[in-house]
């Protein structure tokens, strides 16, 4: 069985899976990805993890994987192979690629950024399978996104298409990570809501599911903290409708599982701010935590296309 090996390296966890030239999946594995260890052990790790599922591959199938995609966090260089940098795994300038094909006998790899790679699986075998243009957006500790045009991801000229979350949708509001202010991850991230039902309850340990779940009982103070994350995402995705006029928007991530008490009023907010702007599909994404993987092994044997028609 033709395969490849499909790596998601998270900030404290690895997903993995033996990946179909079709996308199904023919093996999965998770391990920790050891950060308290420091940079170098968690290079080891991936490289280790790498090696264990290339024999994983053999043993299962009588033959190796013929490339290997990777999805890493932070910023990166796909073109030349480096991860760049990040904040969580303490990297810089990591050559990424080259030090996975080194340990791999010379298998060619594929270096994806991890948001951008779930997109991808997300069009191609999820919420997004069939939709000429979309736009992903994962809601998690920060938010994070990918532009999605005729079944690939459309990363800009430097690399940055698709950060819907520091897009400004409050002039002069929270300070953000970047440096700006009053960007959508500050008040529309699961990490947004839970410091504001943490403080709107009192409650130090409060977070975004249970503030869900306190709207969903009907909590006045929760609804209100709610409303104001919806209706800054809603803000967040009517511009992106201005300026890329996608069909479909995906939302995924953690903030993504309180199901319908997120998708009613957010899409009730989109329907309510939109003008002349054609209403977009806003639905959630299929794929939960394993899309940044699957995306990363679509990655892979989109390199071996790319070799065999060079």
């Amino acid at each position: 069985m033709k395969h490849v090996i499909a790596l998601d390296v998270g900030g404290t966890g690895m997903k993995a899976a033996l990946l179909a030239q079709d996308g199904s999946v023919l093996f999965e594995a998770r391990r920790p990805t050891g950060r308290e260890r420091g940079t170098d052990a968690v290079v080891a790790a991936i490289l280790d993890f790498a090696a264990d599922l290339a024999e994983e591959g053999r043993r299962r199938f009588g033959r190796g994987p013929l490339a290997a995609g990777v999805a890493v966090p932070g910023t990166i260089d796909e073109k030349n192979g480096i991860a760049v940098f990040s904040a969580n795994l303490g990297w810089r300038d990591l050559p990424m690629r080259g030090l996975l094909g080194e340990r791999l006998d010379g298998l060619p790899v594929a270096l994806g950024h991890d948001v951008r790679s779930g997109g991808l699986a997300e069009g191609r075998i999820g919420a997004g399978r069939g939709v000429e243009r979309f736009l992903f957006v994962a809601l998690g500790t920060g938010i994070a996104g990918a532009i999605g045009i005729d079944g690939r991801i459309e990363s800009g000229a430097h690399g940055y298409g698709g950060e819907i979350g520091h897009v400004v949708v409050r002039p002069g509001g929270p300070a953000c990570g970047c440096g700006a202010r009053g960007c959508l991850e500050t008040l529309a991230s699961a990490g947004a809501v839970s410091r504001a039902w943490a403080e709107a309850s009192g409650d130090p340990d409060a977070d975004a599911a249970g503030c869900a779940l306190a709207v969903a009982a009907g909590d006045p103070a929760a609804v209100a903290v709610w409303q104001r994350a919806v209706e800054a995402l809603a803000d967040g995705i009517v511009l992106a409708q201005s300026l890329l006029d996608p069909s479909t928007v995906i939302v995924g991530g953690g903030l993504a599982e309180a199901g319908d008490t997120l998708f009613t009023p957010l899409r009730a907010a989109v329907s309510e701010r939109l003008t002349f702007q054609a209403p977009p599909t806003v639905v959630p994404a299929m794929l939960k935590d394993t899309a940044a993987a699957l995306g990363a092994g679509l990655l892979a044997w989109d390199l071996l296309s790319t070799e065999v028609t060079a």
